[in-house]
């Protein structure tokens, strides 16, 4: 895992850098700790309200760690009409967390978004960047299942 310091150093001094100067962080370490986000605004002389108020704007940042797995499911309207609550359910059940929470190994994160912009593979979800569409529940358990052996190895 890079520093933080080597991260800025990798970009120009400037506050057009903010942004993807925080998007490396976040890729690095899964979320945006305070530590990071003051030695940001050090580094960069930007006002630390400001850095902060940009972590917090973009959701794709986080002030809280995720787990190393990232599962994501999609709740648009297509997803929707085919099942995703479901989809939610059973993978709330089967990592026993809830919507935007991390399990307690650290192992998981599961969120919902609005659109994964694949709406032909409703329901869909993601896992670590990884499609996997035309979800039924008990895929989901068994997918679920097979990241958790995976995982262990």
């Amino acid at each position: 895992m890079k520093e933080i310091g080597k991260i800025i150093a990798e970009f120009p001094k400037s506050p057009e850098s903010l942004i993807p100067i925080l998007q490396e962080i976040q890729e690095q370490y899964n979320y945006l700790s305070e530590e990071n986000i003051k030695e940001v605004s050090e580094k960069l002389d930007l006002p630390l309200q400001h850095v902060f108020s940009v972590a917090t704007f973009y959701n794709v940042f986080s002030l809280r760690p995720k787990g190393r797995n990232i599962v994501k499911v999609c709740m648009g309207s297509a997803c929707h009409v085919r099942g995703s609550n479901r989809i939610l359910e059973e993978i709330e059940r089967k990592l026993n967390i809830k919507n935007n929470e991390t399990s307690a190994d650290g192992r998981f994160s599961l969120e919902t978004v609005n659109c994964l912009g694949a709406c032909a593979l409703g329901p869909i979800m993601v896992v670590n960047k990884e499609f996997k569409g035309h979800l039924t529940p008990s895929e989901v358990s068994k997918l679920i299942s097979q990241e958790l052996i995976e995982e262990k190895s």
